[in-house]
């Protein structure tokens, strides 16, 4: 085996090392939610409707297709099992690894120095949120098309023609529907026509640059629709706020920043706070840094070309990236070197390596530094990677790091209420605020565990105020509708959720909601309409399958309502709602005895189901299992004691049935004087129930009297078959008899 195969071997083991432990990591609160475990789309694995959103849609500010479907195949292969997702990130970054080494040996022809730059690549600590991070998966994923750019580059430059010419188009193609940030592949290949490819001499810069007119043309037309979705996203508030001259001092700053974080990687953090004022010693000195090195390079590159084109390579890579169209909050950020850095390592490595070949008695002590740094680089990434294990780890770290990020105390908030430590979270959020008092996200978390809390007022006041700060926030509207909802609000709540859904059309939940709100107010065919558009984003929804048959039954659409439950338990088997719900329509096609069986099955799941004991105990007074239906009413009543229906049924079977061990007058007196009580109108049917408790229990004056109450309220207007009815039990009772159920007929039941 040649020594281009160990090389490989011990590179891929080496970093199999340093990354190993993510497969015991799980997802960080830090957009794993948007990208992965609370997207539908992506949840649902690979599917052409999952496919046809990936290409259509702006979700996350970004238009990255290729990055959505790598999602999507991780959830087809293995569910939410996060550590698969992380070693996902960990393969692809090998393979980065051992493409950038086939690359550069195949344009350079050196072996150990092609190692020495792929060695760095892969352990060095700043790479570890490129890696370790689930959502930053565009990374290694458009990193891995970079280098399959360069390499079919390679072989173009070596061999023109159309077909090797369609491979460079193709692969970039795919590296920009993983991340935009590939929009300087055609200059990073005119870099590359200077050294190592020296092609300047023999085709010269005209022919060079007209040749990747058609690679500028798709960098052009990925940076529009960049721009585009960033814009609509939101994502470009602090470009438009922050004044041109602050970005250019930051970026300034970010450039030395990065390096001297390679050359000592300690303090790395998950977010770097962005600045609005940029101290003027920082920024000048930092002018002063770049410009020397580029001096520097400028004056060497003419005998070591690789100098300037790893210098520019830093640079122009970065452009992008480093503020000047300033995205997101951060000032900077680790998994923006990814790609940058290998210019610069090239500069160290082949600079080492001319020393080294020029001075040999140097070797071994070159070699001992480059074990010391490579060693020194696998320690830090390892203790790097730990950091991601989980949300706490992660921005407890960050918070050492960066003592003033809102956004750590922020999201470390929402790490702790995940695990359920809910009063730990709460002055996390108020620490955000304090730093920031206009970050809306506090007040949306703050809201949500003030909500957990049963702080209702205060939970509304601090999702309004994250509405305040920005009105598009889906999210708050959407909780706030829930808790309007909660107050009997439904016009306002119905208003919020048809806000959250005009600045998230894909909103599943609010989908649901206005579903559910909707249907409360009686406008089922509306309901109808937005259950569904919440299946048809998450056909998974198990709830929303319920709830959609629980409106279609109500219209009596009985086998669409029965699909639908149905799925909802293959969803979800342990599904107490959705087992009653089915039972309920099943009794109304008279198929008792599954009925009977599905209402069991639900209390199993919830012994406190209330409406299941009371209905369950209907079933089996129509089956005559009696003595079984007093002890699921006697249930209902423990659950529920002031619950007229149970008490009257109950009170029914005590005073009327054939047996006289189950009947007792007194207690279905009680039962039913007490069901009248709650009631907040005088019903006929619970009168006629306590006239036949009265006669049970020998009282047939109270038992007259109140049964006649009853006839004179159905002789108002109600059906003359129950006046029929009451006026044969009033002669059983003015005899002296009480009534026996099966004697006349069965009492109508309220």
């Amino acid at each position: 085996m040649g020594r281009e195969f160990w090389v490989v071997v011990i590179l891929v083991f080496a970093g199999c090392v340093a990354y190993g432990q993510v497969a015991g990591h799980g997802f960080v609160d830090l957009d794993d939610d948007q990208y992965v475990f609370e997207n539908p789309h992506v949840r649902g694995g690979l599917t052409w409707e999952g496919v046809g959103w990936a290409f259509t849609t702006m979700w996350m500010a970004n238009w990255h297709p290729l990055t959505w479907l790598s999602h999507m195949v991780d959830c087809e292969l293995f569910g939410l099992d996060a550590g698969y997702h992380h070693l996902m990130g960990v393969l692809l970054h090998l393979v980065n690894g051992v493409l950038l080494f086939f690359v550069l040996r195949r344009m350079t022809g050196a072996v150990w120095r092609s190692g020495m730059v792929v060695a760095l690549f892969l352990l060095h600590p700043l790479h570890v949120e490129s890696v370790a991070w689930v959502a930053e998966r565009k990374d290694v994923l458009s990193t891995l098309f970079f280098l399959l750019t360069l390499w079919a580059y390679a072989g173009y430059a070596a061999r023109p023609g159309w077909a090797r010419y369609g491979l460079v188009v193709a692969f970039l193609g795919l590296g920009l529907l993983a991340k935009p940030m590939l929009v300087t592949v055609p200059f990073v290949l005119l870099l590359l026509d200077d050294w190592p490819l020296e092609r300047f001499g023999k085709a010269g810069l005209k022919r060079l640059v007209g040749e990747k007119v058609p690679l500028f043309l798709m960098a052009a037309a990925s940076s529009v629709v960049t721009f585009v979705a960033q814009h609509r996203g939101g994502a470009m508030g602090m470009t438009y706020g922050v004044p041109f001259g602050t970005r250019v001092e930051n970026a300034l700053v970010s450039y030395v920043s990065y390096l001297w974080k390679m050359v000592w990687p300690v303090g790395l953090g998950v977010f770097y706070p962005y600045r609005i004022q940029v101290p003027a010693l920082e920024w000048l000195g930092a002018l002063a840094v770049l410009v020397g090195i580029s001096m520097g390079v400028i004056w060497a590159s003419r005998r070591r070309p690789y100098l300037g084109v790893g210098w520019l390579w830093y640079l122009g890579t970065l452009v992008p990236v480093i503020g000047l169209v300033q995205v997101g909050e951060q000032a900077m950020a680790d998994r923006y070197t990814y790609v940058p850095l290998i210019g610069v390592f090239v500069m160290g490595v082949w600079g080492v390596g001319e020393l080294v070949a020029s001075r040999r008695r140097v070797l071994w002590g070159a070699v001992g530094l480059v074990g010391v740094v490579l060693l020194g680089c696998m320690v830090r990434t390892w203790i790097q990677v730990g950091y991601w294990k989980n949300g706490i780890t992660l921005f407890e770290h960050a918070l050492e790091v960066a003592q003033d990020s809102a956004l750590a105390h922020n999201n470390l908030g929402v790490a702790l209420a995940e695990e359920g430590k809910l009063e730990e979270s709460i002055p996390h959020y108020q620490q955000a605020l304090q730093i920031n008092p206009r970050y809306e996200r506090a007040h949306y978390n703050l809201g949500l565990a003030m909500a957990r809390q049963g702080k209702l007022d205060d939970a509304m006041t601090h999702y309004q105020e994250a509405l305040r700060i920005n009105p598009r926030f889906s999210v708050a509207h959407n909780n706030l509708g829930v808790m309007l909802a909660q107050q009997g609000r439904q016009e306002e709540a119905i208003a919020h959720y048809r806000e959250a859904l005009r600045f998230t059309p894909d909103h599943v939940t609010a989908h649901f909601n206005l579903g559910l709100a909707l249907a409360v107010k009686g406008e089922p065919d509306e309901a109808i309409f937005h259950y569904r558009e919440a299946l048809r984003l998450d056909p998974k929804y198990a709830d929303a399958h319920d709830n959609l048959g629980i409106v279609l039954a109500s219209q009596g659409k009985f086998e669409e309502a029965i699909t639908h439950y149905r799925q909802a338990l293959r969803l979800n088997p342990e599904s107490a709602n959705a087992y009653y719900n089915l039972g309920v329509v099943l009794a109304r096609q008279n198929k008792f005895a599954e009925a009977i069986d599905l209402y069991k099955e639900s209390i199993r799941i919830d012994p406190a189901y209330i409406n299941a004991y009371y209905n369950l105990g209907t079933l089996l007074v129509h089956r005559g299992e009696h003595k079984q239906a007093i002890a699921y009413y006697r249930e209902a009543i423990r659950l529920k004691p002031d619950d007229p229906a149970s008490l009257n049924d109950l009170a029914w079977i005590l005073a009327t049935h054939p047996d006289p061990g189950l009947r007792n007058g007194p207690e279905a007196v009680e039962l039913a004087q007490k069901a009248c009580d709650l009631w907040s109108t005088k019903d006929p049917n619970l009168l006629d129930t306590l006239a036949a408790a009265y006669a049970e229990a020998g009282r047939f004056p109270e038992a007259i009297a109140t049964l006649r109450g009853a006839i004179s309220l159905v002789a108002g207007g109600g059906p003359k078959g129950l006046v029929a009815e009451f006026e044969k039990h009033l002669r059983l009772y003015e005899t002296g008899r009480p009534y026996r159920e099966g004697e006349v007929s069965s009492a109508a039941q309220p």
